[in-house]
């Protein structure tokens, strides 16, 4: 792999963030800080702990899979939007650079921000409510494994989307619904038999599950599971993405 054009591209993107800073950092930050003071105020005054963990506590890895999810997808669908857009794509596609190191020079830019944002966030959670992270590791291995997934995700969508109101369609429509519904702010054990049988089809529950587990030690599936769940995604994406290079989807005129 050459890495010249990889970090070109890195770097490229990362520029982009410095220069809309108050809109890739400054506004998820606060966004997720609202998302905390309101459910911690509004839910926690009613839900004093769940499974020995107090409300606030319980919901902040909840908040930031939710953002995590959220700005990977947006940051690497616009990353590879704006060059199809502008018609740059043909000149980096033309270029003596591999397949491979266009999609890790994009992919890994999006996926740094996604998890910049969610250590900043995870920061700015201890200042709300003490937190205890009892396996490190997992942490920043569920950290990592999803923003690399889900920018991945967003690639795709970025060469699938044709206008800009279709970048935002997936995230809007698909990953907050699923992730609202997939335990991020409760326990599934809380819900009645049936529902707790539905939500299992909802894959993000399996995501959340486990980043929980790596903080507190509780979840609401096996470990084992989110595991497989989360590598089950990526490489689905893999395979999507190596088809799309393979036929030209959307890329060729």
């Amino acid at each position: 792999m050459n890495l010249y054009p990889v970090r070109a591209i890195y770097m490229a993107e990362m520029a982009r963030t410095r220069r809309t800073l108050l809109q890739s950092i400054v506004s998820p930050v606060i966004s997720t800080s609202l998302y905390f003071v309101v459910f911690g105020a509004a839910i926690g005054s009613r839900i004093s702990e769940i499974d020995g963990v107090s409300y606030g506590a319980f919901i902040v890895p909840g908040l930031i899979m939710l953002m995590l999810l959220t700005q990977s997808v947006s940051n690497a669908s616009f990353g590879i939007f704006f060059p199809k857009f502008s018609g740059s794509i043909y000149e980096i596609l033309s270029a003596p650079i591999s397949y491979l190191e266009i999609v890790v020079g994009y992919v890994g830019a999006a996926a740094s921000k996604s998890i910049l944002l969610g250590l900043i966030i995870l920061a700015t959670s201890s200042l709300f409510v003490p937190l205890e992270i009892a396996h490190p590791i997992w942490m920043l291995t569920f950290l990592v494994l999803t923003a690399v997934t889900f920018s991945l995700l967003g690639f795709i969508i970025g060469i699938w989307a044709d206008g800009f109101d279709k970048l935002q369609l997936v995230p809007l429509l698909v990953i907050t619904p699923l992730t609202f519904l997939g335990g991020s702010f409760y326990s599934i054990d809380m819900l009645p038999p049936f529902w707790q049988t539905v939500t299992l089809a909802n894959p993000v529950v399996y995501l959340v599950s486990g980043f929980r587990w790596s903080f507190y030690g509780i979840s609401d599936v096996s470990l084992g599971a989110s595991v497989a769940m989360i590598l089950l995604f990526l490489i689905a994406s893999l395979a999507t993405i190596a088809w799309i290079f393979r036929t030209g989807y959307r890329l060729k005129p």
